[in-house]
C-alpha cells in the first residue's frame, strides 16, 4: 500500500514504515527515566544523592516540555530525513557524554538537551505516523500505543537494565542506549526519501525568549519540588529565590504571550471548559501514577527484594498498563462517556491504594502484590490516553498544538508535585514516626527487653561473644525501627491518596457537565503531546 506522501522507498511495505516510525521513539523513551531504573546505583556512580537523580529526570522532562512548541519551527525548516539524522546523531552524542562523565553538574545540562532532542523525535515520528493513519480508529490506536509505551517506560527500564546495572557500572545503560539508536538511524539513511511534510519556513523570528523563560520556570519548579523538603522550603534562600524567580518569569511570560501575534502557547485554550477539566484529571492521575515508587522502595528496603527480582514483579504493572490502554482505546472507539472511563480508572487506583495500605508489613509473600500492581497499571492505562485525546479534541484544530503543549506541561507538573508529596512523607513523616517510636521504646520496656534478649541469645548460640552480641542486638533493634518507620510513612501516604481519590471519584460522579460528555475526535488531526 502506497501513500500520497512517499516517505520511504517504494519497496518498503507500509506496515514496516509504521513500525520503524514508532520504534524510533523507543530509545528516547528508555533514556527518559533511566536514572530512576536503579536510583541508588545511579546516585552512587555519580557521587550524588538520590534527589539529584530525580532532578536529572526532571531536567529531561523540562527540556521535552519547554522545547515542544519551538521544535515545530525546526520541523518545518528542515527536510524530514536530514532532521531525523541530525537529532538522532546529537542524541547519541549526548548519551556518549552521559556514559563518559561522572560529574553530576555535567549530567544535568546534557539531560536537558536530551529532553529537547526527545521532543524532536516524538513530534516528527508521530506526525509522520499520523499521515499514514487515515481513519479516526487508526489515529486513536496509534495514540494509545505511543502513550501506553510511555507509561511502561519506568517498569520496563527496571526490567531491561536490572541485570546490566548489577553486573557493570551504572553508565553501561547509556552505552547500550547509544547502540539502540543505530538500527533506526541506518534504516532512515538507506530507506527514507528526501521530502517535506510542510513548505520550508525560514528560521527567522524564532521565539527563543519564550523558550528560555518557559524552560527556566519548568526547571525551577522541578528544583523546588525535589529539594524543597530537604532544604526546609522557604527557610532556605535557594528555594525562596527560586519561588521569586518563578513568579517574576511567570508574570512576564503571561503578558508576553497575550501580546504576541503567534504566542508560544495560546492561552485561549483555557477558555474551553473541557480542556480545563481534562487538564485537572490528567494532573491528578500523574500524582497517583508515581505512587509505585513507594511500593518499590518498600519491596527493596523492607522485604529485601533484589532489583532483578523487583523488575520481574513490575511485569504485572506493565501488563496492567497494556490491558488498561487497550480497553480504554476500545471504549473511546465505541464513544463511551468519558465519565465512565475516568470513574473506572480512578476506582482501580483507589482499590490499589487501599489494598496496599493493608499489605504493608515487615514480612510478606510476594504473590500478594501481583494483583495490586496489575490494578495500578490498569488504572493509569484507563485514564492516560482518553484524557489526552479529550484535551486535544476539546479545542479548535488551530489550538490543538497549544492544548497538546498544555497537556504535556501538566504531566510534568504532576510528576514534580508527586515527588514533592512523596519527599514530604518520606523526610518529614518518616522522621516524625521515628521520633515517636524512640519516645516510647526504652531499655526497660518489656517488649524491647524481650526483643534484645531473643536476639542476644540467638547471636550467642551462633558463636558471637557476649559484649559484641549485645551491641549487635541493639543495631538490629534500630534496623527494625527504621523498617517500621518506612512502613508507617508508606501507609500515611497511601491513606491520604485513597481519601484524595475517593473525593475525585465523587466529584466526577456528581459533576453534571462531565456526566454528559463523550470523547469526540471526528476527523481532526491529533497533535502529538
Amino acid at each position: 500500500m502506497k501513500t500520497a506522501i512517499p516517505i520511504f522507498k517504494s519497496w518498503i511495505p507500509d506496515w514496516m514504515v509504521k513500525i520503524v516510525l514508532f520504534s524510533m521513539t523507543l530509545p528516547g523513551i528508555v533514556i527518559f527515566f533511566l536514572p530512576l531504573a536503579n536510583i541508588n546505583a545511579a546516585a552512587g556512580y555519580y557521587g550524588s544523592e538520590p534527589a539529584d537523580m530525580q532532578f536529572a529526570v526532571a531536567l529531561f522532562y523540562a527540556g521535552y516540555v519547554g522545547f515542544y512548541s519551538l521544535e515545530r519551527r525546526f520541523f518545518t525548516f528542515l527536510a524530514a530525513k536530514e532532521y531525523f539524522i541530525i537529532f538522532t546523531t546529537l542524541q547519541m552524542l549526548a548519551c556518549l557524554v552521559c556514559y563518559i562523565t561522572k560529574d553530576v553538574y555535567i549530567l544535568f545540562p546534557v539531560r536537558f538537551i536530551q529532553g529537547m532532542l526527545f521532543a524532536s523525535n516524538v513530534n516528527i515520528s508521530l506526525s509522520l505516523m499520523f499521515t499514514r493513519l487515515k481513519s479516526e480508529r487508526a489515529r486513536e490506536i496509534g495514540f494509545s500505543v505511543f502513550f501506553g509505551t510511555l507509561l511502561c517506560a519506568l517498569p520496563f527500564n527496571n526490567l531491561v537494565t536490572a541485570e546490566l546495572i548489577d553486573s557493570y557500572n551504572f553508565n553501561i545503560v547509556f552505552k547500550s542506549a547509544i547502540f539502540s539508536f543505530f538500527p533506526g538511524l541506518l534504516f532512515i539513511i538507506t530507506g527514507m526519501n528526501s521530502f517535506r511534510l510542510h513548505v520550508k519556513f525560514p528560521l527567522y523570528k524564532l521565539d527563543w525568549q519564550s523558550f528560555v523563560m518557559y524552560s527556566a520556570i519548568l526547571s525551577l519548579i522541578g528544583y523546588i519540588t525535589i529539594f524543597g523538603q530537604e532544604y526546609y522550603w522557604l527557610d532556605d534562600v535557594r528555594i525562596s529565590g527560586s519561588v521569586l524567580a518563578i513568579i517574576i518569569l511567570l508574570i512576564i511570560s503571561i503578558f508576553r504571550q497575550k501580546s504576541l501575534k503567534r504566542p508560544y502557547i495560546n492561552l485561549r485554550i483555557f477558555s474551553y471548559r473541557n480542556c480545563k477539566v481534562g487538564l485537572v484529571v490528567l494532573f491528578v492521575m500523574y500524582i497517583c501514577r508515581f505512587a509505585s515508587g513507594i511500593t518499590n522502595s518498600y519491596f527493596t528496603g523492607v522485604l529485601k527484594f533484589d532489583p532483578f527480582y523487583l523488575s520481574y514483579m513490575n511485569v504485572f504493572n506493565i501488563l496492567g498498563i497494556i490491558a488498561g490502554v487497550i480497553i480504554s482505546a476500545a471504549m473511546i472507539l465505541q464513544k463511551k462517556r468519558i465519565r465512565n472511563i475516568w470513574l473506572l480508572g480512578f476506582c482501580l487506583l483507589f482499590v490499589f491504594h487501599v489494598r496496599m495500605y493493608y499489605l504493608f508489613d515487615i514480612q510478606a509473600d510476594e504473590f500478594n502484590y501481583f494483583l495490586p500492581l496489575f490494578l495500578q497499571g490498569m488504572g493509569v492505562g484507563f485514564i492516560m490516553v482518553p484524557t489526552i485525546v479529550y484535551i486535544i479534541a476539546s479545542v479548535p484544530v488551530s489550538l490543538g498544538p497549544s492544548a497538546a503543549a498544555a497537556a504535556l506541561a501538566i504531566r510534568y507538573f504532576g510528576y514534580a508535585v508527586s515527588i514533592a508529596i512523596i519527599n514530604y512523607f518520606e523526610l518529614f513523616r518518616k522522621s516524625m514516626h521515628y521520633n515517636a517510636f524512640q519516645d516510647h521504646l526504652t531499655k526497660i520496656d518489656p517488649m524491647v527487653k524481650n526483643f534484645l534478649h531473643k536476639q542476644n541469645t540467638k547471636l550467642s548460640t551462633k558463636g558471637m561473644l557476649e559484649g559484641i552480641s549485645s551491641k549487635a542486638s541493639e543495631k538490629l533493634l534500630i534496623k527494625n525501627l527504621t523498617m517500621q518507620t518506612q512502613i508507617r510513612f508508606a501507609m500515611d501516604y497511601y491513606e491520604m491518596m485513597a481519601i484524595f481519590l475517593l473525593i475525585i471519584m465523587v466529584l466526577i460522579a456528581i459533576f453534571p457537565y462531565v456526566n454528559r460528555t463523550r470523547v469526540y475526535l471526528r476527523s481532526r488531526r491529533l497533535s502529538p503531546a
